[in-house]
């Protein structure tokens, strides 16, 4: 086994024996097996879309077997088997369509194993490090391309659900995947691949904005309670809209009262989701607190899309999963069928009483921020507003970690901070106070609104009339999994520059393409909030 693919891996190298994130060595080769079938499938589709063929079936199922190797998202080996199993089917049927041409690369000519314990023995030998020979310096971008590829992969399924599609995305998908099977491709070759991977993740996050707000209206400042009201109680964590409205939708009239866990907390914001009434309020924190926080909970659990740990045996008989989640032994809910929760929160105890606790402000979109620009624009031209930091990313368990929620506390009284993905849980409940009526904490939302976050740059900086690297706007950002890693090359792809990144830097960049990265687009690791606020404000 070695898996180098989040921020808290091993040593900082890469986790060899057991996944720091809970995955075991098999479902590592498994998932490293079922992306050299995603590769070999990747050739004809890509021979296809040269002939004019363009399989919807084989776009959808990339994208979601793709997901489905992120961190934190499923560690089922019998789902992986299934998934291998269809790659190849699909890859036999749209090789015929284009006339069985014949490719030299293993991975179009792959033949999975009978059993998990045969496809176990086959995934080890196509792992991260199978190609020895490779040059660190290409296999750190190559490494930078797949997992890139699989944040892109995350926000096109997510989009998909919504109706949103975009065949670019897609093609883009199986191009990535064939140059990983390549070893003709330079240095300059990959990292051009590197900043079109960010250029594909900003056109999928832009579906997802339009999926997300389509269906359920723009997000607009909304309280959230995070006490609790007596009753049945069912707790939805992941980032699914859909899942939650539907779970909305059937848990209607039932006396059961639903709230949000980690990254859910920005949908109390969207219009036609916080219409229901029973839809009350946020408990807990970030993904990394789960297995206390959700052992606390007297009611039933959903799990969607990533974020889900080792479930504890204290809540195992109670907790769901749906879509690409997954855990041995935890039940699974497919088709928009959440009768079991229902069922499962109506024969638990729930809250017994109210608990009034504080309330934290969401739904500062794009549409909400752009609303009042005018009064944003003289705010900062009166000197009121001096500088906006974007702070926010992936949460996690490193220590080091406090190095956010200290920065936010001893950033200067006029500047503003907005936030958002679940790397806010480190202060989004602190007081911060306003400037001239505009929050100094804004909450944009979850990691995907990145999009919604860039569109408030590029507004701003149209209305001062400067690049937005001249704006008084500085991103500190800190990553755990690889929807950050697309969220970051997003960023380069569209040329934002001395963006900070912590609490540590990835694994698999070198020294070498870390120069590259610096001197092109000033990419600077973070050192102690003092030090970084007094080189950002000078």
């Amino acid at each position: 086994m070695f898996c180098n693919q989040c921020e808290q891996t091993a040593k900082g190298v890469g986790c060899t024996t057991h996944g720091v994130c809970g995955k075991d060595p098999d479902v590592a080769a498994l998932q490293d097996l079922l992306l050299h079938a995603l590769m070999g499938l990747s050739i004809y589709a890509n021979e296809a879309r040269k002939n004019g063929i363009t399989d919807e079936t084989v776009n959808r199922f990339t994208a979601k077997a793709i997901f489905s190797t992120l961190t934190n998202v499923d560690f089922d080996p019998a789902k992986f088997q299934q998934r291998i199993a269809e790659t190849v089917l699909l890859h036999q049927q749209l090789k015929a369509k284009v006339g069985n041409p014949a490719f030299e690369h293993p991975a179009a000519n792959f033949t999975p194993a009978t059993d998990i314990a045969g496809l176990v023995e086959q995934g080890k030998k196509v792992g991260l490090l199978s190609d020895e020979e490779t040059d660190a310096d290409i296999r750190s971008l190559q490494q930078i391309l797949r997992f890139g590829v699989k944040g892109v992969a995350a926000y096109t399924d997510h989009a998909a659900v919504l109706g949103q599609e975009d065949d670019k995305v897609y093609a883009y998908l199986h191009e990535a995947l064939v140059a990983l099977t390549r070893k003709d491709l330079g240095i300059n070759d990959l990292l051009g691949l590197v900043l079109k991977c960010g250029e594909m993740n900003f056109r999928a996050m832009e579906l997802l904005d339009a999926g997300n707000t389509g269906t359920y209206g723009h997000p607009v400042p909304t309280k959230v309670p995070l006490g609790h009201i007596a009753g049945k109680a069912i707790l939805v964590s992941g980032h699914d809209l859909m899942d939650l409205d539907e779970l909305l939708k059937q848990t209607a009239g039932k006396n059961i009262n639903v709230y949000t866990h980690g990254e859910m907390l920005p949908t109390h914001a969207y219009p036609e989701l916080k219409k229901y009434q029973h839809f009350y309020g946020h408990y807990g924190t970030a993904w990394q607190n789960q297995q206390k926080e959700f052992a606390n909970f007297p009611g039933a659990i959903l799990m969607t899309t990533n974020c889900l740990q080792k479930p504890q045996a204290s809540y195992l008989d109670h907790i769901f999963t749906t879509g690409n989640v997954g855990w041995p032994g935890v039940s699974h809910l497919d088709n928009y069928n959440f009768t079991p929760v229902i069922e499962k929160a109506l024969a638990m105890q729930g809250f017994p009483t109210d608990e009034v606790r504080d309330s934290v402000l969401v739904g500062f979109g794009r549409n909400s921020v752009l609303g009042v620009a005018p009064k944003v624009i003289d705010a900062v031209k009166s000197g009121d507003i001096e500088h906006f930091f974007l702070v926010g990313g992936c949460d996690g368990a490193k220590p080091g970690r406090s190095y956010y929620s200290d920065f936010v506390e001893k950033a200067p009284k006029d500047t503003v901070i907005l936030t958002l993905a679940c790397g806010k849980f480190r202060f989004f409940d602190k007081k911060l106070g306003d400037i001239g009526g505009i929050p100094r904490l804004l909450d944009v939302g979850q990691c995907n609104d990145s999009y919604s976050a860039i569109q408030i740059a590029l507004a701003l900086a149209d209305a001062f009339e400067c690049d937005v690297n001249e704006l008084p706007l500085t991103l500190v950002l800190s990553w755990y999994e690889q929807k950050a890693v697309a969220i970051l090359l997003t960023l380069l792809h569209l040329g934002l520059k001395n963006i900070f990144i912590g609490p540590s830097l990835p694994a698999f960049i070198t020294p070498n393409v870390l120069n590259v990265l610096v001197e092109k687009f000033n990419l600077r690791p973070i050192s102690t909030p003092e030090n970084d606020l007094a080189l950002i404000l000078g």
